[in-house]
């Protein structure tokens, strides 16, 4: 079905090389390769199994480096996994990296038109769109500028209000609404939510737990690489922030392990426990 998204068992490891040791002498540079420091890894993610239902929005979390932005570049096609499958069904946007592929020395509107091909939109699509999309970047006459002449405020606000007309099946949405003004941001959400409506299916990676609470159905927390918990975002947005709470606590300070209540649906850390309840009615 068009806006689905399943990862199956994938996992995804970045290796990279230190540079050559130079040779020290000039024979050594010419007879000799010299000699480079064995392959190292890091595992970005291990054995991630999730599906993101058309319609659905699904917010992913967890600390910087768990994972959360290798999600997104697998989903988008700008990655590939090491081992697993990542399965997409539809057209893709993804709002990793607003106004990335805008050459500085052209037009905004020459960038426009060839982003929009890229997403996959027809030359006319694209110039039909265009008053729409200058409109929401509110640029005016700067549309016909270079877009090196661009404040940064400009350049985001073209990248956003080009990604959106594309009208994916599919949003990816990177922390990009971190950027920018508190006007441009509401606008943002504003037309996000429209596409909501429409049935866009949404995956959103943000450290605004506030956003992820009101804006996703569902979310996943992952922590190294791995799913840590997922389901309904309140609570996993609490289980998210008891952790963070615990590793921000003084070594010193002795903590009860966290607890995990039947049915894994409250989390805490053991420093308030309610051991029993009693209703009474009456009783003057």
């Amino acid at each position: 079905m068009k806006g689905a998204i399943r990862f199956a068992g994938v996992r995804k490891v970045f290796r990279w090389r230190g540079p050559r040791q130079r040779a020290e002498t000039l024979k050594g540079a010419l007879f000799r390769r010299g000699r480079r420091p064995p392959a190292r890894e890091h595992v970005a993610l291990d054995g991630v199994d999730f599906e993101v239902a058309p319609g659905e929005a699904v917010a992913i979390i967890g600390a910087n480096g768990s994972g959360k932005s290798t999600c997104l570049k697998l989903a988008g096609g700008i990655l590939r996994p090491t081992a697993g499958t990542v399965a997409v069904e539809g057209r893709v946007t993804a709002l990793i990296e607003l106004g990335a592929g805008f050459h500085p020395e052209i037009t905004g509107r020459e960038n426009v038109l060839i982003n929009g091909m890229l997403l996959g939109l027809t030359r006319a699509e694209v110039e039909n769109r265009m008053p729409e999309i200058v409109r929401f970047a509110e640029l005016g006459d700067f549309i016909d500028q270079p877009v090196k002449t661009y404040s940064s405020g400009m350049y985001v606000r073209l990248g956003f209000a080009v990604a959106v007309a594309a009208e994916p099946d599919i949003l990816l949405i990177d922390e990009v609404l971190a950027v920018g003004d508190e006007v441009f941001t509401r606008r943002c959400l504003d037309r996000l939510a429209r596409m909501r409506q429409r049935g866009v299916t949404m995956v959103l990676v943000s450290h605004d737990l506030e956003l992820v609470t009101t804006f996703a159905d569902r979310a996943l927390y992952l922590e190294r690489g791995r799913i840590t918990a997922a389901g309904p975002a309140d609570a996993v947005v609490a289980r998210y922030r008891s952790d963070a709470a615990g590793l921000a606590a003084p070594p010193e300070a002795a903590r009860a392990p966290v607890r995990v209540v039947e049915g894994g649906k409250r989390w805490g850390n053991g420093d308030v426990e309610i051991l029993a309840v009693e209703a009474v009615v009456g009783g003057g």
